[in-house]
């Protein structure tokens, strides 16, 4: 090895790091003349094999995850659109902060599922510039974690009349 690697492996070193590695599998193979070298060695007859440690995983316990958010459906938004179906609550972030939005989404999502609303309006507001605003932005991917995955089944924009590029509907699942 060159000065700037460190020293050399002992003896006793390199067998102890061959018997770590026997078990794992190299991305790519990498042949050095040291490990040629040392391959090219018989190994010793009498010598038994040192029993393999079985790695202990916790176990975790199996919790299914609510289902991702899905559109609400053409015929869905269509009646909305058209006042059929009356939107149970709604919810303006203008002017918070990310953290303040997040939290306040959160807990009018609870609300609205314990009054039992089917479907409720979260205006986000459409932003500033070509790249739209960041509530914009964070909203759906908020929508996508699992303590609103548990509430929300499923959002869309929402229709002009009830702001367009800059609101989501969001439709709340049933309360347990």
């Amino acid at each position: 090895m060159s000065g700037s690697r460190g020293r050399r492996l002992s003896d006793g070193e390199r067998i102890l790091w061959r018997e770590i590695t026997r078990g794992v599998q190299p991305l790519r193979p990498l042949v050095t003349a040291e490990t040629e070298a040392a391959d090219a060695k018989p190994a010793p007859r009498h010598a038994t094999p040192a029993p393999r440690l079985a790695k202990a995983q916790p176990q975790r316990p199996k919790t299914e995850s609510p289902p991702v958010p899905a559109p609400l459906g053409r015929r869905a938004k269509q009646r909305l659109a058209r006042g059929r179906d009356p939107i149970d609550g709604r919810l303006d972030l203008h002017g918070l902060t990310q953290a303040e939005a997040h939290d306040a989404l959160l807990r009018f999502l609870h609300v609205a599922q314990t009054r039992g609303a089917k479907l409720v309006t979260v205006i986000t507001g459409k932003g500033r510039g070509g790249e739209g605003g960041v509530l914009k932005r964070q909203v759906p991917l908020w929508l996508a974690l699992p303590a609103f995955r548990a509430i929300v089944v499923g959002y869309e924009e929402a229709h002009q009349r009830h702001g367009g590029e800059g609101a989501l509907y969001l439709r709340v699942r049933k309360g347990r």
